[in-house]
């Protein structure tokens, strides 16, 4: 691993932070261009996301394992957009306030794929907690063996109605997220100045869109999740991240009048269903906003969504940002070499070691 990919070494005793001359980075960072102020960004996406409040209403009832207790339930992040929630816990906790590490799946997955992550975090000692996003596991909507989760930003690229316009591809959850934390933050089992999160690919996107602007967000970790975007479409490596939902762009280039998916149609389906996520809310703008926070960034090499161009001025961004902050030792990255997209056992690994560090 070259030392220009990792600002840690693993060694007995943990993780352990290295010194890093932040020359090439910033020769990253400076090539994105200028970016608005954080305060700016903040502002402006809360407002994006902004929807009329409603009571949270949670339910849950709770199962007894050997050493962890489950919880399944859900609450209200919209009058009508029932969350479903699964929590992990450690019995031996009792009534004692737990530090508390929120996980949100990929593409194509569900909180009942991240139950392994919730059990192997219960037994450190946290209580762990993972949704289904908007149109995943129990929020299926769609009749079997379609896609859900595509059909809906289909239908939310065709809606012509802009005072009712959905946000399916990331943007529904990240809100969720935010309704998440307000539950989260009312039971007396939790700490609520100790709250993690980390997110896998799609959920490690929404990790970075919610964290950074959530202050409430103490720790974070997104995974295979840090780039550009504006970089992929400017270099026409655009492909991997949409061919997450493929169809959806398949019906958006005919909508346009075009006979494939190119980067002209592209940009008009973004600009629409992700509004700004080539400019103030791309990556490399919003990462700042989480400075001085503890934040670890995990990529891999041959990573086709999260081309390693782009993440290197996602990680140059929140370096810039935390070297300003004076607080270096609280920000890390590591690209796992001669891997694709995917969360490796090393990183799951690095992962929990920086939510024992820090929370």
């Amino acid at each position: 691993m070259h030392l220009n990919q990792s600002r840690f070494l693993t060694r007995s005793s943990g993780l352990i932070p290295v010194l890093l001359s932040l020359g090439i980075l910033l020769t990253c960072s400076l090539a994105y261009g200028q970016m608005p102020s954080p305060d700016k960004v903040k502002r402006d996406f809360t407002r994006l996301l902004a929807r009329p409040a409603t009571a949270l209403r949670p339910s849950f009832q709770s199962t007894k394992t050997d050493s962890v207790l489950i919880e399944k339930g859900f609450f209200y992040s919209e009058a009508t957009e029932k969350v479903p929630v699964l929590i992990f816990k450690p019995i031996a906790a009792g009534q004692k306030k737990l530090p508390l590490v929120i996980c949100l799946h990929g593409t194509g997955g569900n909180k009942e794929g991240m139950q392994t992550l919730l059990y192997r975090l219960a037994k450190d000692g946290f209580m762990a907690v993972a949704i289904d996003g908007r149109y995943y596991g129990d929020r299926e909507k769609a009749v079997k063996g379609r896609n859900s989760y595509v059909e809906a930003i289909t239908k939310a690229w065709q809606n012509p109605d802009k005072a009712h316009q959905e946000h399916p591809f990331f943007y529904d959850t990240v809100y969720d997220v935010w309704k998440l934390v307000d539950y989260l933050s009312t039971r007396p089992d939790v700490d609520p100045l100790r709250i993690g999160m980390m997110g896998i690919s799609k959920g490690g996107i929404e990790t970075i869109m919610a964290a950074s602007v959530d202050s409430r967000i103490k720790v974070a970790v997104p995974m295979i999740a840090a780039q550009s975007f504006k970089w992929s479409l400017d270099n026409e490596r655009w492909q991997g991240r949409a061919k997450t939902i493929w169809n959806a762009h398949l019906q958006a280039a005919k909508d346009l009048g075009d006979s494939e998916v190119n980067k002209k149609n592209v940009e008009a389906f973004w600009h629409k269903l992700i509004p700004g996520i080539t400019d103030e809310f791309d990556v490399p703008s919003m990462i700042r906003l989480f400075s001085p926070r503890p934040l670890l960034l995990l990529n891999t090499e041959l990573d086709q969504n999260c081309p390693l161009p782009g993440a290197k001025i996602a990680f140059a961004s929140a370096a810039k940002a935390y070297e300003a902050d004076h607080a270096m030792d609280k920000f890390g990255f590591d690209v796992e070499p001669n891997e694709p997209h995917r969360a490796t056992p090393r990183h799951l690994d690095m992962m929990i070691a920086w939510f024992k560090r820090w929370l």
